[in-house]
């Protein structure tokens, strides 16, 4: 097992980094062999993951989403050309998207085929994109639950790896549905992960 060479990650997230902290956590169990998390990028200066990532020592970096606005709008291609060129300095093996808010553009899925995971909070390909609890909840659905998939430049569209289920109570308001979710996301993202490492060693 020590031959098998390690699997270099870098975490993408926007938010206050639940799923990565889950991540990071598994990985330091030996739970994720041979993924190793090198690193975190992230789009938003404020985000929790930034602070989660110096408490277990794993690089930070920043590049901020809010520098690429022009009176156009989003710069998309300033900020892809910086996201890949931080990329490329850390050499990762893998990507992880971890509640990373934006959709990542052709040149970066093109640079990394098939090593580039998101974690989506719906049973795919039900209610792609944003507020997938939310959808569910008017739809009238009894059950929810989350994906893991190989990112494609279809949103939500890749081939799915793993997923799993959730009851949706009649109380279920989309936070505390969202809330209910998260225990199992990282689960599943866990056992997505583990179901690649089978197949790479």
């Amino acid at each position: 097992m020590d031959k098998i060479k390690s699997q270099r990650a870098v975490v993408l997230a926007s938010g206050r980094g639940s799923n990565f902290e889950a991540l990071v956590r598994a990985e330091k169990m030996g739970e994720l062999f041979p993924f190793q998390i090198i690193g975190l990028i992230s789009n938003q200066s404020g985000a929790g993951a930034r602070e989660l990532a110096k408490t277990y020592g794993i690089s930070d970096v920043l590049v901020d989403s809010t520098s690429f606005k022009t009176p156009l709008g989003f710069d998309r291609f300033r900020y892809e050309k910086k996201l890949l060129e931080c990329l490329n300095s850390l050499k990762p093996d893998w990507i992880f998207l971890a509640g990373y808010m934006l959709v990542l553009g052709p040149e970066i899925i093109r640079c990394f085929p098939k090593r580039i995971l998101n974690i989506h909070p719906s049973l795919l390909p039900k209610y792609k994109g944003l507020r997938a609890q939310k959808q569910a909840l008017e739809a009238g659905d009894k059950i929810t639950g989350c994906s893991v998939h190989y990112v494609t430049e279809e949103l939500d569209g890749g081939p799915i790896i793993l997923q799993k289920s959730l009851a949706i109570l009649p109380s279920d308001t989309e936070e505390t549905l969202s809330e209910r979710l998260l225990p199992l996301e990282h689960q599943t993202y866990r056992e997505a992960l583990q179901l690649i490492a089978k197949e790479l060693t």
